[in-house]
């Protein structure tokens, strides 16, 4: 029987707002605190600058959809602001807490002299090249020595912003890229990694004189989708679009099984994730909703904290959406948007299957039980608020009839603000728009250093040839054989996402890893959607998942712990990106190839991440023996192969562990669910 919700699980004003309220809890502030490097807790006339700044370059670029400009002046101008403006907001060191009321109005945590001077600097060396734009362009394999100095000037400071926004490691990266090209020349041109050298006015001419360093597809692609989309993304969370999306989660799936408090939270995370575009910020805003009713439901701390996670980071695997790295996905391949919305529809579906089946079998194993939210209908809450679906879907339908992406976001941008006005509390007044405008901008900001940060480091793999050097070990290390190329691709992805955000860890392994798979036999689109899935699970892969540390801080849990049981709930999405790489059918999951194809490799795929659910999840029919999960979970690799004799030797192993466990269940020799839930509950 359902429980419901009482009063120690709310928070003031649910009665009368239904279950989100957009206030924040001590546990949310300390995940948020852990996830990034907070921006600065602005006042005064700085907030008021950098706040106009952000209405300017919100408005720039929509402007610029309607009246596009050069490439090169456009991004030069856009990161001139943007640099300037991350100087300015995020802070050269951590504070240790938040800045308090009183300390907020005597300024305490407003830039200072140097965070002027290095924000008039990053101006000064960005508006120099539009002034002499036709002589800089012509004189980039020989730039002057004010050339050389302001380029070294302009790297540092994205180096020095991209260290405020998302911590040190990403620069240490591009110093050390920079350092192999000064000296590279003093390796043995006998070594794979071995080249001529260059010097500095090469290396200022190839990252701050060209389009393939700091303005190169990093940062276009930041400057053009990514601030649209976050745009937009500010337009739906102002117009009530957020709530709305929890309220009717709950109203679907709330308090009719055991299974629903999951299920209900992890609906919530991907319709959540159209509005944030980020794993971490997703499960911070969902578990300040989504918690007290997980806890309510019997879910302990850690697995009610690897629901989470793995409800956020399914936000930027899903379509319509997904992350910023599948929109370089588009740009380096060349295709439409709405091309890798399609190649991501199949894996999405088999993500959510994965965890589906995973939350279905915990409840049992846990000995969940349904919470009854206070909350309205569902046929309601869609008459009367389902118009925030309408941007969601348009999106996709102008890209369908041939629309950009840039104009397919505007138009639906515009229909999420004519929506606000439909309803009294989020009726447009000039103050919200102007602060929707400058959340969309100031939520870039940090994607904006990685990018060009990144820039950097693609600059020097092009100028060095370093991407075929690093394919070429990795095909020898491999022996030449896609598996072994696959698994060092995924394991190098992975461990490079650990110190680096998604976006950073995409772009690096995409210029590397990419074309040692495309090498190999692989299509650069399997290739590259490869690198896409794991380069966004390092958020929730062990030891420094973001995802997973944000969760645990909300739950209370151990945040190892609630690593591991995250990775229990994403394993599919580490193991079904090998099918795109390791046999022509894997393709069809990309829908790539005659329909009939796409149908039966998605069938396999299915069966082979239920097969996965019961190795990891220890639930069949009922509680599930070592035997039958073994040989589930070695039945699963082999149907995710996608060939005729590995997919027959599967679904012999899989029937093989349904016959065990169905023998054993008659003899009574299954084990008690009790174990187990006093194990997760401990």
């Amino acid at each position: 029987m359902a429980r419901r919700l009482n009063d120690e699980d709310r928070r003031p004003g649910d009665e009368d707002q239904g279950v989100l309220e957009h206030g924040r809890h001590p546990e949310v502030e300390a995940a948020e605190f852990e996830a990034e490097q907070p921006a600065r807790d602005l006042s005064g006339l700085p907030k008021l600058i950098i706040s106009v700044a952000a209405v300017a370059v919100s408005l720039y670029a929509l402007l610029w959809v309607v009246r596009p400009q050069p490439a090169q002046p456009y991004r030069t101008s856009f990161l001139a602001v943007t640099l300037a403006m991350t100087l300015l907001a995020y802070r050269p060191l951590a504070r240790g807490r938040a800045a308090s009321e009183e300390e907020r109005a005597q300024g305490a945590d407003n830039p200072g002299p140097l965070d002027w001077a290095l924000a008039a600097l990053a101006v000064v060396s960005l508006v120099y090249p539009l002034l002499v734009f036709d002589d800089f362009a012509r004189r980039v394999v020989r730039p002057t020595g004010l050339d050389v100095i302001l380029g070294v000037v302009a790297v540092l400071l994205v180096l020095e912003a991209t260290r405020r926004t998302v911590g040190w490691v990403l620069p240490a990266i591009c110093l050390a890229f920079v350092v192999y090209a000064f000296l590279g020349g003093f390796l043995p041109f006998g070594w794979d990694l071995g080249h001529k050298g260059y010097d500095l006015e090469r290396l200022v001419g190839q990252s701050y004189m060209g389009i393939e360093g700091l303005f190169g597809v990093p940062l276009d692609v930041a400057a053009t989708y990514i601030v649209l989309f976050t745009i937009y993304g500010a337009v739906l969370e102002y117009s009530g679009a957020g709530r709305f999306f929890i309220d009717v989660s709950f109203a679907a799936f709330g308090g009719r099984s055991a299974a629903a408090p999951g299920r209900t939270t992890t609906l919530a995370g991907f319709l959540l994730g159209t509005v944030s575009g980020s794993g971490v910020a997703t499960t911070v805003t969902l578990g300040s909703v989504a918690w007290p009713v997980l806890r309510r439901a019997g879910y302990p701390p850690n697995p009610g904290g690897g629901v989470l996670s793995a409800a956020g980071i399914g936000a930027i695997l899903s379509p319509p959406t997904l992350g910023a790295a599948a929109f370089i996905i588009a740009e380096f391949l060349e295709i439409s948007y709405l091309q890798v919305l399609l190649f991501a529809t199949v894996p999405t579906l088999l993500y959510y299957l994965g965890v589906i089946l995973a939350i279905e079998m915990d409840s049992r194993r846990y000995g969940t039980s349904g919470v009854e939210v206070d909350t309205k209908p569902l046929g309601w809450l869609l008459l009367r608020y389902g118009y925030h679906f309408s941007s969601l879907v348009l999106i996709v339908v102008f890209m369908a009839f041939g629309l950009s992406p840039f104009r397919a976001v505007l138009y639906a941008t515009v229909v999420a603000f004519a929506l606000g006005f439909l309803r009294r509390e989020t009726r447009w007044t000039p103050r919200r728009v102007f602060d929707c405008l400058a959340a969309g901008t100031l939520g870039v900001l940090p994607v904006v250093a990685v990018c060009a940060a990144a820039g950097v480091i693609v600059a020097v793999v092009s100028l060095t040839g370093l991407g075929l050097k690093g394919s070429s070990l990795i095909v020898g290390a491999a022996g030449g054989t896609v598996v072994l190329a696959a698994v060092y691709s995924a394991v190098a992805v992975l461990i490079l996402g650990l110190a680096v955000p998604v976006t950073a860890s995409f772009i690096i392994a995409a210029v590397i890893v990419g074309p040692a798979l495309v090498e190999l036999g692989v299509s650069e689109e399997a290739a590259y959607m490869f690198i896409f899935y794991y380069a966004v699970l390092s958020e929730v892969s062990p030891p420094t998942a973001l995802s997973s540390v944000a969760a645990a801080a909300i739950t209370g849990g151990d945040a190892f712990k609630t690593m591991l049981l995250t990775l229990r709930y994403t394993l599919p999405a580490f193991l079904v990106p090998f099918a795109f790489v390791l046999s022509p059918s894997g393709e069809g999951l990309l829908l790539q190839g005659p329909i009939l194809g796409i149908a039966w490799t998605l069938a396999v795929a299915a069966v082979a991440v239920a097969a996965l659910a019961v190795a990891t999840g220890g639930w069949l029919l009922g509680p599930a023996r070592l035997p039958e999960r073994v040989l589930a979970g070695l039945a699963a690799p082999l149907l995710l192969y996608l060939e005729p004799l590995t997919m027959a030797i599967g679904a012999g192993l899989l029937v093989a562990a349904v016959a065990v466990h169905l023998a054993t269940r008659r003899s009574g020799g299954a084990p008690s669910p009790t174990g187990p839930r006093q194990e997760a509950a401990t």
